[in-house]
């Protein structure tokens, strides 16, 4: 397993989570099951907004003995009062459903306590008016909460809640369809997207992504916008690639699942490779680097996606962006215009011109 660091607290988190939206359909002891092989495979970080309320039962006998080394997404808003996953603002129902979450779950404490599916700003001002924003802040003075987040498909409102300043992980669907504007939940334009990616990136906020699959459509030629199937790793290694992502978190509905998506893990690179989405490319994001390192690798050794990734970064104001690149053993000020990278760009991105770029504004 590989991690990745949360940077407001520093939490080593796994780069594959596990959702949890389908596997409360499985009997307990399947639940109990998947969930310890996750842990010994090194997953270390659970989403809890499942669609059955036996998933906390089940993850509380699997967890039991190894609560500090894991990490749950627990949801201020779904609600469990009624023995089934729903949603609502309203405050004590709220309360009553996370107290019964923790009971079951086994734990006293939640490392990553989300405002849940904010998707309009009706929601949100319904979250405020209702005193649940105010409960969420008490209860992290208190420590009950370790990290506040928030779950949405809704870029202006989550640049709405960052220019607040109170969530350190945004858990947001990040797949091919919906940055590319389509689907129900391909919400903004593509530019639009990936500037809230930048932005968690430059400003220290954490993403944890939901839907990598698109709800499976990505993973039917019938149903795919780019007229074949991506695998499951093509679809992992996209998400990983935006700026602002730590963990992947599929919603993996039995154990053959879970080891599916580990696969990920060691697959080659080939198998990674999502390049065939260019065919589709919106106009926003024609010539644009997208770090899917295709162009890879270079013959003078560079990391060619990398150095495009703090460029753009630095370009939109994240001062570590340009430490980072600094720090780099090879540097774009060495490419020697050999036009390998351009050969093999799917983005059509000139990046002949763009080291060129980059190394004058860094100088070197």
């Amino acid at each position: 397993m590989k991690y990745r660091v949360v940077p407001r607290g520093g939490e080593k988190i796994s780069i594959i989570g596990m959702g949890s939206s389908v596997i409360g359909a499985k009997p307990q002891e399947e639940i109990i099951a998947t969930v310890r092989e996750a842990v010994k495979s090194g997953v270390n970080f659970f989403d809890m907004a499942g669609g059955h309320a036996s998933i906390f039962e089940a993850y509380g006998k699997a967890l039991e003995d190894c609560r500090e080394q894991v990490y749950l997404q627990i949801h201020f808003g779904a609600n469990y009062t009624t023995g089934e996953y729903g949603w609502t603002t309203k405050l004590e129902d709220i309360r009553k459903s996370v107290a019964w979450q923790m009971e079951k779950l086994k734990t006293d404490y939640i490392d990553f306590g989300f405002i849940h599916c904010l998707d309009e700003q009706g929601d949100l001002d319904a979250y405020m008016k209702n005193g649940v924003l105010d409960d969420i802040l008490d209860l992290k003075k208190k420590g009950v909460v370790r990290h506040i987040g928030l779950s949405s498909h809704t870029p202006a409102l989550v640049h709405r809640v960052l220019d607040m300043g109170i969530v350190d992980i945004v858990m947001f669907s990040i797949n091919p369809v919906y940055d590319y504007g389509q689907g129900d939940y391909g919400i903004g334009s593509a530019s639009e997207r990936q500037e809230l990616y930048c932005r968690c990136e430059r400003e220290g906020v954490a993403i944890s992504v939901m839907k990598p699959f698109c709800g499976g459509q990505l993973l039917d030629a019938q149903k795919s916008p780019f007229k074949r199937a991506l695998t499951k790793n093509q679809c992992i290694q996209y998400a990983l690639d935006k700026p602002g992502v730590v963990a992947v978190l599929p919603g993996c509905g039995s154990l053959a699942e879970l080891r599916e998506v580990l696969g990920y893990l060691n697959a080659p690179f080939e198998e990674r490779d999502y390049s065939v989405i260019s065919t589709c490319t919106p106009e926003d994001t024609k010539n644009k680097c997208v770090y899917c390192q295709h162009c890879h690798p270079c013959p003078k050794g560079l990391d060619i996606a990398l150095m495009n990734k703090y460029y753009d970064l630095a370009r939109l104001g994240d001062a570590l962006a340009k430490e980072h690149y600094l720090t780099l053993t090879q540097t774009a000020g060495e490419c020697v215009q050999c036009g390998h990278c351009n050969g093999r760009c799917p983005f059509h991105v000139d990046q002949m011109k763009r080291m060129r770029e980059i190394a004058a504004y860094f100088g070197r």
